[in-house]
């Protein structure tokens, strides 16, 4: 392949402030001399393999994971080609450092460790503003945006201003992972307030300082936002971010056809469970049809995974009423059927009527948690409800009770979050179980065996999607084309060729597999008439999309 050659306008000290045509001490004497870097630099000139050794060293000798997040986030400030050549290199130590469970702590420490501006901080205050705003941006062309409110962020609720975490590694993901350009990546926070009573007493929060916004006066910002974006804009693919349970479901939904946009939240975290639910059916030879599935937190992530399952019970043969039957979710008054109050939208489906409880024990004030397992007798449990340990012993055990491989997923993350670990879900099954969780676990030893822990983490989707969806030019992310993306991640399970492997691939071939799933997504979207770029252009349409980080030759313009 011939040698890129980019020429600069910029020279000296603003090449070297500028990290995405930054090479640091990479930079050859010949461009030194041209560019105006000589001595603004170490006299040594270094490999690339010398700087990400050098690179590895420095992440490797910090002691927690914070730091360790600190000393990435400053390499992607200083050399954002060096940081990307370095992931790539190292992408399963990286990922816990750069997403989950990391970027947790950094949110909740955001207002102390804040040290490079990335993105747009768009305040309520600022409504009217929003086109100067976006001006302010020297970016003309932005595939991807990121955004997010702070109010949920992971299991962790509200964290304000320290959402902005969220946007900047989700979209660090899309180009680690999908290919897509950082430059054309772009971080956003909408600030309206936070109901953190901690940050609003800290004198150093950066964000607004007061309790949220609600009702309509935070509907007339959305807006707002939505109108800039898309005069900005107009082809721009938006992934809504860790907004709360009253906001998450009611956005995507009103504006999934007016902008190209899904919610991770609730889209993505449901096709990443799905992908696992299929490879866990392929190695207990079961169908999807057959399932009975508890849910354990009736969210936006609960109600999305439910969705998620049904689609996929009615494409293989049921009836949406029949699939909707064999989804019990349980909140935090039990479980939702004809007797519980205040129920959502989105958990209407779901609500179990007097008819399809008939046989069990009579109790019209309250189901508990137990009482839908002991009953129910679910193949398959799943937890989104962000209460560690709320999966006892008690409950394990009854799932093993009534099948020889019972599907059980604690995905509340970070870590503190996770209703159970692996751990306790081998020995209270006697290694029978099939499970995969939301934040990483080391494998876990048992009467003589190593099981291989499955993280469902949503980076084996979302920039798969965005992709496919970016390589079709498609003007709406169907729930089909979320389908076909579980679908086509469940056809690379370890765990289909050995039952003590891990349900998901290896991180190492992410890249890979975000490929095949945009070919799939795109595909999708061809069929169901959503896609500007026909079939036959669809392999084209993606490649064109994908950027590998690399060091070009540069010259004085």
């Amino acid at each position: 392949m011939e040698e890129e050659v980019v020429k600069l306008h910029k020279t000296g000290a603003e090449i070297l402030n500028t990290p995405l045509i930054n090479k640091g001490t990479g930079f050859t004497d010949k461009e030194r001399d041209q560019l105006g870097l000589t001595g603004l630099l170490p006299p040594k000139v270094s490999s690339l393999e010398q700087q990400i050794k050098r690179s590895y060293l420095n992440f490797s000798e910090k002691k927690t994971p914070l730091e360790k997040y600190d000393s990435l986030a400053a390499l992607l400030s200083r050399n954002e080609l060096l940081f990307y050549q370095f992931a790539s290199r190292y992408p399963s130590e990286i990922l816990p450092f750069i997403y989950t469970p990391t970027v947790g702590d950094a949110a909740m420490h955001y207002s102390r460790i804040y040290f490079h501006q990335r993105g747009l901080y768009l305040s309520h205050h600022l409504k009217d503003r929003l086109d100067e705003i976006f001006e302010n941006y020297n970016h003309d062309e932005i595939d991807v945006i990121v955004v997010t409110d702070g109010e949920r962020i992971l299991g962790l609720g509200d964290q304000g201003i320290g959402g902005m975490t969220i946007p900047i590694g989700k979209l660090s993901l899309y180009t680690l992972f999908a290919g897509i350009h950082p430059a054309r990546t772009l971080p956003i926070i909408l600030d309206v307030g936070t109901n953190n009573q901690t940050l609003l007493n800290d004198e150093l929060y950066l964000g607004c300082n007061h309790t949220r916004l609600t009702g309509s006066a935070y509907d007339d910002f959305l807006e707002k936002f939505i109108r800039a974006v898309r005069r900005r804009y107009p082809k721009v693919l938006l992934q809504w971010e860790d907004f709360g349970k009253s906001n998450a479901r009611r956005i995507l939904d009103k504006y999934r056809d007016q902008i190209l946009s899904f919610n991770d939240d609730i889209q993505g975290t449901a096709a990443v469970t799905l992908g696992a639910l299929f490879s866990a059916l392929r190695i207990s030879n079961q169908t999807i049809v057959d399932q009975k599935v508890v849910i354990l937190g009736g969210g936006s992530a609960g109600t999305g995974i439910a969705d998620a399952i049904v689609s996929a019970m009615v494409a293989d043969g049921l009836s949406y009423d029949e699939a909707c039957k064999r989804i019990y979710i349980v909140d935090v008054e039990g479980l939702i059927y004809f007797g519980t109050k205040n129920i959502t939208k989105a958990q209407e489906p779901f609500v179990h009527t007097r008819e399809t409880l008939s046989s069990w024990p009579s109790n019209s004030e309250h189901i508990s948690f137990l009482d839908v397992i002991t009953n129910a007798k679910p193949t398959a449990l799943i937890g989104v409800c962000a209460q560690g340990g709320a999966f006892t012993q008690e409950i394990i055990e009854e799932m093993a009770k009534h099948h020889e491989r019972p599907i059980i997923f604690p995905l509340s993350n970070p870590t503190l979050k996770a209703e159970c670990t692996p751990e306790q879900i081998v020995e209270w099954t006697k290694g029978k179980a099939i499970f995969a969780t939301g934040s990483p676990f080391p494998p876990v030893e048992y009467e003589g065996k190593t099981y291989m822990v499955s993280q469902c983490n949503n980076v084996y989707i979302f920039p798969g999607i965005g992709l496919g969806a970016l390589g079709a030019s498609a003007e709406k992310i169907t729930d089909g084309m979320f389908l076909e993306a579980a679908r086509t991640l469940a056809k690379f399970s370890p765990a289909l060729n050995d039952p003590t492997a891990s349900l998901f691939p290896p991180i190492d071939q992410v890249r890979k597999i975000s490929k095949e799933i945009a070919r799939a997504v795109a595909k999708k979207a061809c069929e169901e008439k959503v896609a500007k770029c026909p079939l036959s252009k669809i392999d084209q349409g993606i490649e064109k999309n994908i950027w590998d980080p690399h060091y070009p030759k540069y010259r004085k313009a």
